[in-house]
């Protein structure tokens, strides 16, 4: 295993340098080709390549503490620009690459952006529309499809070796990193600033406490979490610091393909793939004829991985049945799942305890965590050798956390944010006696272990006065394979309701699987057997809340939720507001139709 760092490293690109320098010589990047065949980079490859590209930008008139854009899908490209603009002395201002012209024109005016790097000659079109405006900073546009990387390399060979040095340099703890704007459930984002200490602190206790799920030989993970996001922006420091292989998947819908041929040692991911993974296991089975085989496999997986944390451990029967199970069906999924994948961590949003105890019984220890782009996203996780299921995990190194009297949880410490980007206000209205207000509710256990209840702002007050938080229906009836999305209503209301999205991906399976024709969405929606099984699942959800809490009506909505719609934020959180405000006639019917 190699050793965890010391001491703080005076910069982010000085701390990357260091670990390339290490690891010259081995593989620290994989990319694939339109073949999907996997390309290796070594750390001196990576050095020189990052070396070249940051002398581009000085020589493109880059200056030091300049934003620059990137906006583009996850690939080893990415990593590469920002690496070279913090080499620069730049600050990279990361971009969702699915964004709308007005969104790109937003975070360029505040961030006072002149150059951005896009991905697609379509990205580049609506850079061009945000351009085109007088009143815009943004005045130069590089497109990675149409040669970017190449063209800086060529410009940047005029560059002497010593300004590069003196450039990446430039940076101390106290200076501006990086510029992250919020995706945002509500309201226009904020430009969280964050530090190069935010960052440096952060990887070496990080490094500390997962040191056996980073550092250790071999130690490989596919990364496909959108890089404009706080906690896959994080991620990437640490694993570039870390020397742990990335393996880049800019497109999601060949992740599981990929997983197969990378063999990643750990699994990054939110609770949505960890999800998916699950349901298209069962409805592969449901076609195949094999659902209730799969079902009882998965319950052994989940009682022996209960059993483990127990003094007594799994009983020897419950051994013998996880065993029958590992080989008659778990362990094709850890095979899907690349076969070599030993630690599993979630992010975003519960995961649940089923879920947890699933993964677990295949093998993989899953680690939950929690945080906020505010606390550079990553203020707990659970440990190698302390795990508690169905909680966020212990603060790490170099933070506090602690309980308002309302439940809220606050926080202070090294990786807190400098403040919001040119908005005073907001960053004083976030702060309480110079504790950052999570607006997450919560519970922290004698042993320090964080459990989160729910959002503070989406608190449901029934007409009855019941406080209930929708986030515990919500996750475990999303749980079920055929529902894709769920937002439990209920504010000013005799009783708490539901909207409902199926999932069109699984509804094939699962109709077979109940030997029933193919249907539409909309056909489903209405079908008696769906509603069915969407009756008991909701039963299912309602044993975890008291009957004032429960969900006692629900409406299905034929039209998916989707980042191109705008009702999920791309870390793939429910845009509640959003949906709150455009189906407000169809939540009133939910009270009007008919009793409950």
């Amino acid at each position: 295993m190699q050793s965890v760092a010391q001491e703080y490293a005076p910069n982010i690109p000085l701390m990357i340098r260091d670990a390339w320098e290490r690891f010259a010589d081995r593989t620290v990047l994989r990319y694939t080709d339109d073949e999907d065949r996997w390309h290796d980079l070594t750390g001196a490859e990576a050095q020189a390549l990052v070396n070249a590209v940051a002398k581009g930008f000085i020589a493109k008139g880059v200056e030091p503490g300049q934003t620059v854009s990137i906006m583009a899908r996850t690939r080893y490209e990415w990593s590469i620009v920002d690496v070279a603009l913090w080499t620069a002395g730049a600050l990279p201002v990361p971009i969702y690459d699915t964004s709308s012209a007005s969104q790109i024109d937003w975070i360029t005016s505040d961030a006072e952006v002149a150059m951005i790097v896009v991905e697609t000659p379509y990205h580049a079109e609506l850079a061009r529309t945000v351009a085109a405006d007088p009143e815009s900073p943004l005045e130069h546009i590089l497109v990675m499809d149409e040669g970017a990387i190449d063209d800086l390399v060529a410009a940047g060979k005029g560059i002497a070796d010593a300004e590069l040095h003196r450039r990446a340099a430039l940076a101390g703890h106290d200076d501006l990193a990086t510029i992250i704007y919020t995706s945002g459930t509500t309201g226009r984002p904020k430009g969280v600033e964050l530090t190069h200490f935010n960052y440096v602190r952060h990887t070496v206790g990080i490094q500390q406490e997962l040191a056996p799920v980073l550092l250790s030989e071999g130690a490989s993970t596919v990364l496909f979490m959108t890089l404009a996001h706080s906690l896959a922006r994080l991620v990437e420091v640490v694993l570039l610091a870390s020397g742990t292989v990335i393996g880049y998947c800019p497109d999601s819908k060949k992740l599981v393909p990929l997983l197969g041929t990378f063999k990643p040692t750990l699994l990054l991911a939110v609770p949505r793939v960890f999800e998916k993974v699950y349901n298209s296991a069962e409805q592969k089975a449901a076609a195949g004829g094999k659902v209730k085989i799969f079902r009882w496999a998965a319950k052994q997986a989940i009682e022996y991985s209960k059993a483990k944390g127990t003094p007594r451990g799994p009983s020897a029967m419950l051994k013998v049945t996880h065993g029958i199970a590992y080989k008659l069906v778990l362990s094709k999924i850890v095979e899907v799942l690349g076969g070599n994948a030993r630690w599993a961590i979630s992010g975003s949003a519960p995961l649940g305890d089923r879920l947890g105890h699933f993964y677990g019984g295949l093998g993989l220890h899953v680690m939950e965590g929690y945080g906020l782009t505010e606390v550079n996203a990553a203020s707990h996780v659970n440990r190698p050798d302390v795990t508690k299921i169905g909680t966020v995990g212990k603060v790490l190194p170099g933070m506090e956390a602690k309980e308002a009297e309302d439940g809220e949880i606050l926080m202070r410490g090294d990786m807190l944010f400098r403040g919001y980007h040119r908005n005073p206000e907001a960053t004083k209205a976030a702060m309480v006696d110079g504790w950052f207000a999570t607006g997450d509710i919560g519970t922290i256990d004698d042993e320090g272990f964080l459990t989160i209840t729910g959002r503070k702002k989406e608190i449901i007050v029934t007409a009855g006065g019941k406080n209930v938080a929708p986030a515990v229906l919500e996750d475990r009836l999303r749980a079920y394979p055929l529902v894709d999305q769920c937002v439990v209503v209920g504010d000013g209301k005799p009783f708490i309701a539901a909207l409902v999205t199926l999932d069109a991906e699984a509804l094939p399976g699962w109709l077979k699987g109940k030997e029933l024709p193919e249907m539409t969405i909309a056909e489903a929606a209405e079908h008696p057997v769906v509603r069915e099984h969407l009756d008991r699942a909701i039963e299912r959800a309602n044993k975890a809340v008291s009957r004032a809490e429960s969900i006692r009506k629900y409406e299905i909505l034929l039209d998916e939720f989707s980042v191109d719609n705008g009702y999920l934020t791309p870390s793939l959180k429910v845009k509640r507001a959003q949906v709150l405000s455009d189906y407000a006639q169809r939540i009133e019917d939910l009270y009007t139709s008919r009793k409950a």
